[in-house]
C-alpha cells in the first residue's frame, strides 16, 4: 500500500492503462477486461486489474494535470513495480486535419509547465515516447484499419487560457493537440527506465470549437483503448 493507492503487493499488473478520469478507468475495466477487480478507491481514483486475452492488465485513473498524475506514476513505478504505462486520454485539436474522435499517438510532448526547470537548469528536456510501445501501437492500428496521427503534443498546466489565440503559435510549429499529462509521464518514465506511451482521442477542437459531450468523453474512445491494449500485451 502506498500513500494514494491501497492495493496490496501483486494486485497491480506490470502494465497499466491510465486515463485521467477514474470513471473512464471503470468503463475500460468493465468493457474490455475479464474478471476485473477494483484495488483502489482512495480519493475516488479508481483502479482495476483484470485480464485481456489471457494477460494481466491494470487500469488506473490519474486525475487531471501533471501534479495529480505524477503522484500515481511515481507510486505505481516505485511501490508496485509497474514497467509499462500507457496513457489513454482526451485532447483538444490544434490542427484543421485533426478532427473529433481522431486517434493521436504522442511521439513527444512539449509543455507550458515549469516542472522540469528544477531538473534541467537553463536547459530544455524533450520527453519522448517509448519506441517499442509506439511501433506496436502503429502496427496494430494499421493492421486494423484504424486511422491515426502521430507527432508532438502539448502538455499544458492550464485548461483555460487567458488568450484564446495562444494555440496558433503551437499549431504553427506542428503541435497536433493539447492535453495535460504526457510531458510528466514521459519524463518520469525516462527517469526510472520504464516504457511509456500516450494515446489520445480528440474530444474538442480549438480550430472549429466543436466538442464531444462529457458522456461521450467518458464512455467512447474504443479505438484508442483497443490500440493501447494491443500494445500492452504484444
Amino acid at each position: 500500500m502506498s500513500t494514494h493507492i491501497e492495493a496490496k503487493p501483486g494486485e497491480i499488473a506490470e502494465t497499466v492503462l491510465m486515463p485521467g478520469d477514474p470513471l473512464r478507468a471503470k468503463w475500460i475495466a468493465e468493457t474490455f477486461l475479464e474478471n476485473p477487480v477494483c484495488y483502489n478507491r482512495i480519493r475516488g481514483m479508481l483502479g482495476y486489474t483484470g485480464t485481456y486475452k489471457g494477460k494481466r492488465v491494470s487500469v488506473q485513473g490519474s486525475g487531471m494535470g501533471m501534479p495529480s498524475a505524477m503522484i500515481y506514476f511515481h507510486e505505481l513505478i516505485n511501490d508496485y513495480g509497474v514497467k509499462n504505462i500507457i496513457r489513454v486520454g482526451s485532447a483538444g485539436s490544434y490542427q484543421k486535419d485533426v478532427k473529433l474522435n481522431d486517434v493521436v499517438l504522442a511521439m513527444a510532448a512539449s509543455t507550458t509547465s515549469g516542472m522540469n526547470n528544477s531538473r534541467f537548469i537553463n536547459s530544455d528536456y524533450s520527453p519522448t515516447a517509448d519506441f517499442d510501445l509506439f511501433i506496436k501501437a502503429v502496427n496494430y492500428a494499421r493492421e486494423n484499419n484504424i486511422p491515426i496521427k502521430a507527432g508532438n503534443v502539448l502538455s499544458s498546466d492550464e485548461f483555460y487560457s487567458d488568450d484564446p489565440e495562444e494555440y496558433k503559435l503551437w499549431a504553427q510549429y506542428g503541435v497536433l493537440c493539447v492535453e495535460m499529462e504526457t510531458a510528466g509521464l514521459y519524463t518520469i518514465a525516462a527517469k526510472y527506465n520504464i516504457k511509456a506511451l500516450t494515446i489520445l482521442t480528440i474530444s474538442d477542437s480549438l480550430v472549429t470549437d466543436e466538442k464531444l459531450s462529457a458522456h461521450d468523453r467518458e464512455t467512447t474512445f474504443k479505438d484508442m483503448v483497443q490500440i493501447a491494449l494491443a500494445a500492452a500485451i504484444s
